[in-house]
């Protein structure tokens, strides 16, 4: 036996062993910092848990808010001064911010290069810590060590002040933070147990662009284990001594009291999105017998469980920290909106419960959520087969608004529609959900909504998104003219040709879900309006092309140009959106030309780091051939699985993972991408590990296409409730780091030839084997 044979035949038998020969702390290899210049108000929270409602983190210039609704605020790696620390991080929600400062009492945050300004103090990057579940940092103004932790619904701050004859903690509670809006409302009081407690009500600018009039309301109930020599309240900065409550925009409340050194005052803080009540249950029932080292351990003892779904072994360090750092972003994202009894906030502004089990906890939980536009390329695929349980509480959570509302909502803000892009995925998560067995809801209603977000326009409100879904439904596309501009409407919209990609796309993934129970009239229908972007695929330059209200063809057309006609894209970008008629894009381009245009547009934009270059900008790369920072691109790489060039899905998948994602502060996800609640680190961890679906499970038997993985092994522990197998291993050979191509596969060690693995292969456990090699393998096949 030669060496190479005695290695192949060593690795395939180490293939039944489970897990690590030795384990290491997962969160070890988790950095918060990464990707922190220019993001988005939800991305930076590490004090929090998995899917929590608890979501604290320093801020930097948070007060600002945007005015977009989206633009990147809250924390940036650049920034050298903190204001304070929220306790509310979501997709248009936030609020409640705490903050300790010595000495003279400041109640406004200040200018971000001005710490004197405000309450705001400078800080050091070597002074930071974070971690999954835990952050620290030294306010070098104050000498105050300021550290966060939490579980689901409760937060836990601990400050410990130098000597002082007046420390302070400021509760600041009607001022707009990060992606909140506006505030319309806030009251908070001290009350004669010693509590702080009150509420926020924000008007968001998602909220108001697709439920106008409707606002997010949170409240919070706060214990301090330390009682104040002095109680105060604010208005912004106008202050009154001595007094116990305050109400309106601006509101705060302040506590003083005297301190030795390392002196450590630490806080509990219930939250809840329906009463003060609940927060205070929600304290009792997660908290009562926790302080901040107990609640920190636990957190982190959450993480690594969690983290521990997926473990893998080998490779490059840096390869693990992107990953494991990916992973805790997709992890963190969507957090609780529903209290530990089940109330939860209803679309309408009122309190719902969730229906109670046998247990008497509720039987599902209710999430915020960003849209999942594009999440079906890395969010769902990664619930999927490793967290169904979550995918399961996902779509239960959004069938609640459909039950509330009548229709189902993209984005969800406490319930309130925030669709953010306009249009509606939520139908195509059902549809795949329940291809891969996910099942654990209520599926006549589940079809109900899904059927009706594809072809229904009666009585359409605009937070249910695709308000010219009528066009699409009677043309077979929806139409682009100047005169939409920016907007959707019922007679077409200025996005119209990626519209009808992504309508096609989804009107396939419910007609399969049709197919499946027997609705064949359904069926029929769906799938013929799959094919409207054939309408729109332009002959003469092979890219699909916008089309007016009579038919014709947009005129002085650039295949570059974003926004004419296309969302956060462009022609040559959206052209390869047909991830469920791959193959007949392929024959309309022609093989050879498919391939040769693909290759050609991968060696491009690998010059410019697969998107905006190193332009910090969430749309830098909107007019480029390729842009791997936005949703619309993500599949592209993979599909020469389905153009006869696997190999060379393996080579760009490779390049991008190596030099598109990156561990700095700037460099994380891209220069100052848009990584939209861990979908860009849900791609990382799936394409590294080597299984990703083009079609993003919407096949009635989904199929994972195979990629060459960074690391030696990678084991997927199965959730028992959901699936037949208990793990899934897969275990490479390779000789080198430049080994990316796949040489040979084998699967429960039986060789195939295929590139393509059936997702119940996956979940009914077992291995896959892969032999890495340097040179490509021109003879595997779809």
């Amino acid at each position: 036996m030669n060496i190479k044979m005695f290695v192949t035949a060593f690795l395939m038998a180490n293939c039944v062993m489970v897990g690590y020969a030795e384990q290491k702390e997962l969160i070890d290899y988790v950095d918060p910092n990464i990707g922190t210049a220019h993001c988005r108000w939800f991305f930076y929270t590490p004090a929090a848990v998995p899917f929590g409602m608890a979501k604290l983190a320093p801020s930097t210039d948070a007060h600002l808010g945007n005015p977009g609704g989206w633009q990147a605020v809250g924390y940036d790696f650049r920034h050298t001064s903190i204001e304070g620390f929220a306790n509310f991080h979501e997709f248009q929600v936030g609020g409640v911010v705490l903050a300790p400062t010595v000495g003279a009492l400041q109640t406004v945050p200040g200018d971000v290069d001005k710490p004197g300004s405000g309450y705001r103090s400078n800080f050091d990057k070597k002074d930071e810590v974070a971690d999954p579940g835990y952050y620290s940092v030294l306010l070098k103004d104050y000498g105050v060590k300021a550290e966060l932790t939490a579980t689901k619904r409760v937060g836990f701050h601990r400050y410990t002040y130098p000597e002082s004859k007046q420390s302070n903690l400021i509760f600041d509670i009607g001022n707009k933070q990060g992606e909140s809006g506006e505030v319309t409302d806030a009251w908070v009081r001290y009350t004669p147990d010693g509590r702080i407690e009150g509420y926020v009500v924000t008007s968001p600018v998602y909220v108001n662009i697709y439920q106008k009039g409707a606002s997010v309301r949170m409240y919070f109930s706060a214990v301090v284990d330390k009682k104040p020599e002095q109680v105060g309240t604010f208005i912004k900065n106008k202050v009154t001594v001595g007094q116990a409550e305050v109400k309106g925009p601006g509101a705060g409340l302040y506590l003083t009291f005297p301190t030795h050194k390392d002196e450590a005052v630490e806080v509990k803080i219930g939250l809840s999105y329906t009463s003060i009540e609940n927060a205070r249950l929600n304290m009792d029932e997660e908290a009562a017998d926790l302080n901040f080292d107990l609640a920190h351990k636990q957190a982190t003892t959450i993480w690594n469980n969690s983290l521990g779904r997926i473990s893998v072994e080998g490779g490059k360090k840096n390869d693990k920290v992107k990953f494991y750092t990916g992973l805790f972003h997709a992890l963190l994202g969507r957090g609780l909106a529903s209290d530990c009894n089940g109330y939860y906030p209803k679309n309408d502004g009122t309190v719902g419960r969730i229906a109670l089990g046998k247990d008497g906890k509720p039987l599902h939980n209710h999430y915020n959520t960003d849209a999942i536009w594009g999440g079906f390329w890395n969010l769902t695929q990664l619930w999927a087969i490793a967290y169904p349980e979550y995918y399961s509480e996902f779509i239960n959570s959004q069938l609640l608004v459909y039950k509330d509302a009548g229709w189902l909502g993209d984005g969800i803000a406490c319930s309130k529609y925030v669709s953010g892009v306009g249009t509606n995925f939520t139908s195509l998560a059902i549809a795949s959900a329940y291809n891969c067995g996910i099942r654990t809801f209520d599926v006549n209603l589940g079809y109900e909504a899904a059927l009706k977000n594809e072809v229904e326009w009666k009585g359409r409100i605009e937070g249910a998104g695709k308000m010219d879904v009528r066009q699409f439904v009677e043309r077979g596309y929806s139409p682009y003219e100047p005169r939409f501009d920016m907007k959707t409407t019922e007679e077409g919209s200025g996005f119209a040709a990626s519209h009808t990609m992504e309508y096609c796309f989804s009107s396939y993934a419910v007609g399969q879900f049709a197919k499946q129970l027997g609705k064949m009239s359904d069926y029929k229908k769906l799938n013929k309006l799959s094919e409207g972007w054939k309408l729109l695929f332009d002959k003469e330059t092979r890219l699909i092309r916008p089309k007016d209200t009579k038919g014709n063809f947009l005129k002085d057309f650039n295949p570059l140009a974003p926004w004419k006609g296309f969302q956060e894209g462009n022609a040559v970008q959206y052209t390869f959106y047909v991830p469920h008629q791959i193959e007949d894009l392929v024959d309309m381009v022609g093989k050879e030309e498919f391939n040769n245009r693909l290759d050609s547009i991968f060696l491009l934009s690998q010059k410019n780091v697969f998107g905006g270059g190193q332009t910090v900008d969430a749309f830098a790369g909107l007019n480029t051939v390729y842009n791997h920072g936005n949703q619309p691109n993500l599949h592209i790489s993979w599909l020469f699985n389905f153009s006869g060039k696997p190999y060379l899905s393996q080579k760009w998948v490779n390049a991008i993972l190596n030099e598109f994602y990156g561990v700095e502060g700037i460099h994380g996800y891209g220069y100052g991408q848009d990584e939209d609640q861990g979908q860009l680190g849900a791609w990382y961890v799936m394409s590294s590990i080597g299984l990703f679906d083009v079609k993003g499970l919407t096949e009635i038997n989904p199929k994972f296409q195979i990629g060459s993985p960074l690391f030696d092994k990678v084991v997927i522990k199965l959730n028992k409730k959901y699936y037949k197998g208990d793990t899934f291993t897969i275990q490479t050979n390779r000789l080198s780091d430049k080994a990316c191509y796949i040489n040979s596969i084998k699967l429960n060690g039986k060789s195939q030839k295929t590139v393509m693995l059936p997702f119940k292969e996956v979940v009914n456990g077992g291995c896959l084997f892969l032999d890495l090699s340097e040179v490509p393998n021109m003879k595997l096949i779809h």
